[in-house]
């Protein structure tokens, strides 16, 4: 028994309705690809710090690290506050270099796949993809 992709590659014996095109992606341009990676990292950025605000305010809300700091205090001993360290600025601060770092990250490996994607394609020749029109 034939698989998908065979019955998808031989040609119908029936004319059908719908212009059907078959393409070939041989190349990935470079800077188009860092800037869509660009924008994406953006947006990931941007749930990144949206997420941490979110998680300290319900974490604060519900009174975790009222709870964390009374247990630190009775297993270590010591009287520091751990409200001091944790606060909304450090957290906040915390989460723009997380979203920073995550930006040059996935905007390397947005240019990193385009690079490997059009040395791939001299080896195998490229990815055919089928368009219809309906």
């Amino acid at each position: 028994m034939s698989s998908v992709a065979e019955k998808l590659a031989k040609k119908s014996s029936k004319k059908s309705s719908t212009k059907q095109v078959r393409l070939k992606l041989v190349y990935v341009d470079f800077w188009s690809a860092v800037k869509m990676s660009f924008l994406a990292a953006v947006a990931i950025a941007i749930v990144t710090v949206v997420f941490f605000f979110l998680v300290f305010t319900v974490l604060e809300a519900v009174g975790v690290f009222d709870s964390v700091n009374s247990l630190y205090s009775e297993v270590a001993g010591s009287n520091q506050d751990l409200a001091g360290i944790f606060n909304i600025g450090r957290v906040m601060g915390f989460a723009v270099v997380v979203a920073i770092l995550n930006l040059i990250v996935v905007t390397v490996l947005g240019a990193i796949s385009a690079g490997l994607y059009n040395l791939a394609v001299k080896i195998s020749g490229g990815l055919l993809v089928g368009f219809t029109n309906q």
